[in-house]
């Protein structure tokens, strides 16, 4: 089997960007302004029914196994090695960031929370950028709007933001409030994903060139 083109610097950038995606969250939770949509989803739903029996690590791999069978019957052109990643690891590594930063902060100031906040948003907008730039598949979750707007030949956009929206009703029923931080990633995300996909993701993985035919076409 033909391996895809730069195939170790999209491994490098899909293992970092899962990586770096599961520590932004763990800083989200630690800021209490609030979290991504999918997450508001994840973290209401563990925390209403699961948080006294299982750990959110356990509980998150649980949960993507569900999407992931859901998914290999709907979506299956979507699955690929960051699925795998995304799966195994995200949910033990957001555990162990907010221990981490709890010990090292145990009762965070406002200003401190703020802080963690906008580390957030830009370690997450940074590692989505790398993690879809590799183009090694995608998580269980971001699958499902996918399939959705390309069956029904709907606009993305709008299908993603019914999902988050959706997402975001089911957390706040179970108790999971939405804040800030789940409001700046609605309408930041795009913006700052698409600026490091062309300031480092594509020219990292295609090559400086990449970054010097971009600055001459803009």
């Amino acid at each position: 089997m033909q391996l895809p083109e730069n195939f170790k610097k999209r491994i490098l950038m899909t293992t970092s960007g899962v990586t770096l995606c599961a520590i932004a969250v763990g800083f989200f939770k630690c800021s209490s302004f609030g979290v991504d949509p999918f997450q508001c989803f994840a973290q209401g739903i563990w925390g209403h029914f699961f948080e006294t029996t299982l750990s959110f690590g356990l509980y998150y791999t649980i949960l993507s196994a569900l999407l992931l069978l859901l998914d290999l019957i709907i979506a299956r052109k979507c699955m690929g090695a960051a699925t795998l990643v995304n799966m195994f690891l995200t949910g033990y590594i957001v555990d162990f960031t907010c221990t981490v930063i709890n010990r090292l902060a145990p009762a965070p100031t406002l200003p401190l929370r703020i802080v963690y906040l906008f580390i957030a948003v830009l370690v997450m907008c940074f590692a989505s950028s790398l993690y879809m730039t590799s183009n090694l598949g995608v998580s269980v979750y971001d699958a499902i709007p996918i399939v959705i707007s390309d069956t029904r030949k709907l606009p993305f956009r709008f299908v993603r933001i019914g999902c988050d929206l959706l997402c975001v009703v089911i957390g706040t029923l179970t108790g999971l409030l939405p804040g800030i931080g789940t409001l700046i990633t609605a309408f930041f995300m795009g913006p700052l994903i698409e600026y490091f996909n062309h300031t480092f993701s594509e020219p990292f993985l295609k090559g400086k060139h990449t970054k010097q035919t971009i600055a001459q076409n803009t």
